[in-house]
């Protein structure tokens, strides 16, 4: 059921465009990220989906602070997060986590699992040490690790275990909002399925709130309350999880859609009309005038060559979003 409260994150306008000349107004810049907004509540997940390059994991790191945004805000619990010194960020890192995407890759090799889980809480000089063992030992069993792994080194564990050891270590402060940055894509399918479970089951306990960054659409639809969809920087449609899934109201979001292998489809004497886009993305330093998408739209128009769509309500309830000059005509067409 989704959150009904206010806002925990709002982003707004956000930027980041990289590049030395001209970096603040995009000339000769790459533009990563361009004019992103969207807002998680309390005990809310956000799917944000979309092509390698879209600019997912940039937007993701912006608000964790392991990035700086070229403009735009990122307000949080109604502070502005965008420029703040590292000294106020150090107090933040208590409510903002981040789980990256190779659980190797984000452990230090010369530390054991137990000491790693722990670290935060010894920065942060959080109660002694045994409590903070104490801490440790409950984040452990809430992950399903075995206590006896606490001593062992992360090249001594399976890539399931090192994935719950980051989660783990992503919790120990109880933050209140967690960047999930394709912490699946690196497992197989039954351990994605124990994490995603695992995350749900930790959502329903301590009423944290996700940004879930994936390409992975089956997952996203598994966990997320709402979806986001990025394309060259920009979200194209944002929406209630089932309702974007069953009547995506843009093109690139229903060539997403279409690709998705479905065993239960396949076996329909109807099976859903694939969509192949024609092409690749277009460069990020040079996207095209008007419509970012027109290049490979099977519905571009000349407005979409010339017209920059706005990100607009298309439903009457305003809760589904579309970049789209057609939306509505679509929705019933494609």
């Amino acid at each position: 059921m989704l959150p009904s409260s206010g806002p925990l994150l709002k982003v707004e306008g956000l930027k980041r465009y990289f590049g030395v000349q001209h970096a603040s107004s995009g000339k000769n810049a790459i533009r990563a990220v361009e004019d992103v907004s969207f807002s998680i509540r309390p005990g809310e997940t956000l799917g944000l989906v979309g092509e390698s390059g879209c600019g997912k994991t940039t937007t993701g790191r912006m608000i964790v602070g392991l990035d700086t945004p070229t403009s735009g805000h990122i307000l949080f619990r109604g502070q502005d997060l965008a420029g703040l010194t590292p000294k106020l960020w150090r107090a933040k890192r208590r409510e903002l986590q981040i789980i990256f995407q190779n659980p190797q890759s984000a452990l230090d090799p010369r530390m054991p699992v137990r000491r790693q889980i722990r670290e935060p809480l010894d920065l942060h000089k959080i109660g002694t040490l045994p409590e903070r063992e104490e801490i440790v030992s409950q984040l452990m069993e809430a992950v399903s690790l075995p206590l006896s792994l606490g001593e062992r080194f992360p090249h001594q564990i399976s890539g399931g275990q090192a994935q719950r050891v980051v989660i783990a270590r992503a919790l120990t402060l109880k933050p209140n909002l967690v960047v999930c940055d394709e912490p699946v894509s690196a497992l197989d399918v039954s351990v994605q399925a124990k994490i995603i479970s695992l995350l749900e089951s930790l959502q329903a306990k301590l009423g944290v709130s996700y940004l879930f960054i994936s390409h992975d659409l089956r997952v996203v639809k598994m966990l997320c309350h709402r979806v986001a969809v990025m394309y060259l920087g920009q979200i194209v449609e944002e929406g209630l999880t089932d309702e974007l899934y069953e009547r995506p109201l843009h093109p690139y979001t229903k060539a997403l859609l279409s690709a998705i292998p479905d065993i239960a489809r396949a076996s329909q004497r109807a099976a859903p009309r694939r969509i192949v886009l024609q092409g690749d993305p277009p460069s990020p330093a040079d996207p095209p005038a008007g419509c970012h998408f027109h290049t490979r739209c099977p519905f571009a128009r000349e407005r979409c060559r010339h017209e920059r769509p706005a990100l607009r309500p298309v439903r009457h309830d305003g809760a589904h979003m579309a970049r789209c000059h057609y939306a509505e005509e679509i929705e019933t067409t494609l």
